[in-house]
């Protein structure tokens, strides 16, 4: 009894608790949000709506998963690298047979019906990217400005974005491009690159607009120009902006919102509006607090790589960093109407099994990385106070 008191207490120890809470209490802002968000969906006698209870039952299970994966050496999950990348492109590949697409999309196929939930393999399929993409730029190590090996990277990258834009969800594909640029960038990329990958994704623009976006996804660029001739495209953002200001720096109070408690005023906003639900019953001061909490969740992720005492798992950090901070800067400016909508959730706040609960692999991950880093660095400690009788010689 003794000892399973110990292994608990080394557990609690090791674990990044900090971490661990502040996405614990991101997942309760959120579920909360998507409670209210969803309050009118539930008939009479019901007290939770569907898409809270799957919230809630995918951040349980996720934070149980991030605790198991915490104690797996992550260097075993490294090594399992070219295996997690088979899987990753064979997820991707088996949406071309199977998947569906969103009412509006019907041509996309970017979910799989397990029957009891929508599961989105793009949302597993970036955490695996972070880690092959991570265990290759250590590979080449010391030799990554060359002409070789960044056509090695980028072959490596575009396989998983271009399987996304195929099954015609642009979003995650643009959050691939964001997550593989800043592990590129703390491997020690030459500027010179970046420069010349960003003057091609200028040149390209024009090809991109006539070859990879359908109508659908023109008109949501066309719509923030010219909103009056896209009233349709437009309504969505337009709503949602209207629910920002109109709960002002305190908000309207929660369950309370005028629009949000409204049926189907704000569309998808247990999804990609809950941002401004939040603003609308909590006000400004909510907003603030949401974005405080994501900002402190990057940061500490970043602190873990920092202290890397390895060597391979800082760029991997980033990447999980990047990751958060793209979505949450993406859906946010979608919210704000900024950029068009573009189907990317607030991480950890916005509705959906898969997105919440493939976010806690992640944080599982990066758990990992703090656990053994701690580990690696005390016996490192301790070996330097043992006395060597040989030293004198």
């Amino acid at each position: 009894m003794k000892q399973v008191f110990k292994e608990i207490k080394h557990f609690i120890k090791e674990t990044d608790k900090t971490l661990l809470l502040l996405c614990i209490l991101a997942s309760v802002f959120g579920s909360v949000s998507v409670l209210s968000a969803t309050k009118w969906t539930v008939g009479d006698g019901g007290m939770f709506s569907r898409d809270f209870i799957v919230m809630v039952a995918a951040v349980c299970a996720g934070i149980f998963i991030a605790l198991v994966i915490s104690v797996i050496d992550y260097e075993f999950i490294l090594k399992m690298a070219p295996l997690i990348g088979l899987v990753c492109i064979g997820l991707m590949v088996l949406l071309f047979a199977i998947g569906v697409g969103p009412i509006e999309r019907p041509d996309a196929k970017t979910w799989i019906d397990l029957g009891f939930i929508y599961f989105q393999p793009s949302e597993i399929v970036k955490i695996g990217f972070i880690i092959t993409f991570g265990v290759h730029l250590e590979k080449l190590k010391g030799n990554i400005n060359h002409p070789i090996s960044i056509l090695q990277l980028g072959v490596h990258a575009l396989i998983p974005i271009g399987l996304v834009i195929k099954t015609g969800d642009m979003g995650s594909a643009l959050v691939f491009m964001i997550i593989a640029i800043a592990m590129l960038f703390i491997a020690g990329l030459h500027w010179g690159y970046f420069l010349a990958g960003g003057l091609l994704i200028v040149a390209a623009l024009p090809l991109a607009w006539m070859f990879l976006l359908d109508n659908i996804q023109k008109d949501r660029f066309l719509a923030l120009a010219y909103p009056d001739l896209y009233p349709d495209i437009i309504y969505q953002q337009k709503r949602g902006l209207a629910a920002l200001g109109g709960g002002g720096i305190t908000g309207q109070g929660f369950l309370q919102g005028s629009l949000t408690q409204t049926p189907n005023a704000i569309p998808e906003a247990e999804n990609d509006m809950i941002f401004t639900v939040i603003g609308e019953e909590l006000g400004l001061i909510g907003c603030i607090v949401a974005l405080l909490i994501l900002t402190f969740i990057v940061l500490r992720i970043i602190n873990t790589g920092r202290h890397d005492n390895v060597g391979n798992i800082k760029t991997m950090c980033y990447g999980v960093a990047a990751m958060i901070a793209g979505q949450v800067i993406i859906n946010v400016g979608m919210c704000l109407m900024f950029l068009p909508v573009i189907g990317i959730t607030l991480p950890f706040f916005s509705a959906g099994g898969s997105s919440n609960l493939c976010i806690y692999f992640a944080v599982g991950l990066i758990l990992s990385f703090y656990r053994y880093n701690q580990q690696r660095e005390l016996i490192h400690v301790s070996q330097q106070n043992i006395y060597n009788p040989f030293s004198e010689f």
